[in-house]
């Protein structure tokens, strides 16, 4: 595969990379072109202002959650057709996983991609300096190429002329320069900014507004350039049916098992009701993906809205987002709440993560929730943050005892107790605790994970949805 891409990166949070890429994304969907968006690491959110800016599915490239070597194959599922795909990477250049070298890091992806970076550089309280900290970041590791830099907050022409003739003697070509701009800021909240879903049309203009600054201020064609020297990627692109298929050393009667069991899903696809609406925004594009590949027609409701769920719903995915923002009005929704409680309590496979977890706990914060669990949420003073190495305690509808699956651990919220008797993972990395509740065909945690990693888990579910 060779479609042009770039890699916008920083030397740390906070220089503006989601300004930039966003702007970028927007400035050459303007200009007709087809647009791939992806982010590193497992930020739900900034997915979401790419999407509303290029039209496509905002996906992300995490060599933790998912492995270096699906990191390239997922780019190219989603970048497929594309005529150039704009990945935004996470905190500084070269950070990534806590004590694990450059894993997860947006240098790391940008080498797994063959991809050329652009170093967005928050100029506001410097002049000369500038070249000093790119080079250092362009030599730092040879293996990854710095393209060009884009100066963002510059404060004036001459503070302009005076970056750009600095970073002539560092021999890396400004590709950009954009002003302070409070227009194109996007407000935050205790677990960073707020979500497209619940913006509206504020969030359609702020991406506009990105796109003209970014277009007004950079050289697109310079740009398009850089993104046109990346190289081909080997391999091909990942599949959810192909991830699904049973491997070539099956023994077989495992693979007679599974035959029967794709032309089950032939002739009965389950119905899978997947949380979305402002809410619960968090989710991975792949894991709709895989269950529908595994056969199940996968169906979104917004718990805010609807008070019922989609006619014949056999299973539920509640995945991540704020409903500790939105309490009062889940709580409101009392028929959806009992009608979750009746899926739930006559064995229907229940998958539900972070936000999920919450929702199907007694209580968020004094209001009402689903009555799944005995357990109670409330919010807390403290971020939980950060990646986990886990492993399935006992048998489950997405795992069997045993499974291993890395996940990522992003709230602000505490439950109480924060695992049932039966808990969903044993917690190997940071410490060793358990946590989460697995309760008849109910799986609640607050690690998110991506099933791309372990696809058995969609067939499992769906096989689960269909049988239960």
């Amino acid at each position: 595969m060779s479609v042009p891409r770039l890699v916008i990166a920083a030397p740390s949070s906070g220089c503006g990379k989601t300004t930039v890429a966003t702007g970028l994304m927007a400035a050459f969907a303007a200009r007709g072109l087809a647009v791939s968006p992806h982010k590193v690491g497992p930020d739900y959110i900034d997915p979401g202002y790419h999407a509303l800016a290029t039209g496509r599915v905002g996906r992300n490239l995490d060599a933790y959650l998912c492995g270096p070597d699906l990191v390239a194959p997922l780019f190219a599922h989603g970048a497929r057709g594309c005529d150039l795909a704009v990945v935004e990477g996470v905190m500084g250049l070269y950070d990534g996983a806590a004590r694990q070298g450059e894993l997860a890091s947006t240098a790391q992806v940008s080498k797994l991609l063959r991809a050329p970076v652009v170093l967005v550089v928050d100029a506001s309280s410097q002049s000369r300096s500038v070249a000093a900290l790119v080079h250092g970041f362009a030599s730092w590791d040879t293996g990854v190429r710095i393209g060009g830099v884009i100066l963002n907050k510059v404060g004036s022409s001459r503070h302009e002329a005076l970056l750009r003739e600095a970073l002539e003697e560092a021999g890396v070509p400004v590709l950009g320069a954009l002003r302070r701009a409070a227009r194109v800021e996007t407000p935050s909240r205790h677990l960073g900014l707020v979500p497209v879903a619940e913006r509206g049309a504020a969030a359609v203009s702020a991406v506009a507004a990105m796109g003209a600054q970014v277009s007004a201020g950079c050289d697109l064609d310079a740009l398009m350039a850089l993104a046109r020297s990346a190289g081909a990627l080997p391999g091909g692109g990942w599949s959810a049916a192909e991830a699904l298929s049973p491997p070539t050393h099956d023994h077989p009667s495992r693979l007679a098992e599974r035959r029967s069991d794709d032309s089950n899903a032939v002739r009965q696809r389950p119905v899978v009701a997947v949380a979305g609406g402002a809410a619960f925004t968090f989710s991975y594009a792949e894991h709709a993906e895989l269950l529908a590949a595994a056969g199940a027609d996968v169906v979104t409701f917004d718990p805010l809205r609807d008070e019922r769920l989609p006619e014949g719903t056999r299973g539920l995915v509640i995945g991540g987002g704020f409903p500790e923002v939105y309490a009062g009005e889940l709580g409101a929704n009392e028929a959806l709440r009992k009608e979750i409680a009746a899926l739930a309590l006559s064995g229907a496979p229940v998958a539900a993560e972070c936000a999920g977890l919450l929702y199907l706990c007694r209580e968020l914060d004094g209001v009402p929730m689903c009555g799944v669990l005995d357990a109670s949420a409330r919010m807390g003073e403290r971020l939980t943050l950060g990646y986990r190495d886990a492993v399935a305690v006992g048998d489950s509808v997405l795992a069997v005892a045993g499974t291993r699956m890395r996940g990522h651990e992003f709230h602000r919220t505490v439950v109480e107790p924060g695992a049932g008797e039966a808990p969903a993972w044993g917690v190997v990395a940071p410490g060793r605790r358990v946590e989460g509740f697995v309760q008849g065909g109910v799986h609640a945690s607050y690690l998110h994970t991506h099933w791309a990693s372990e696809p058995g888990v969609a067939r499992r579910f769906t096989e689960r949805c269909r049988t239960s």
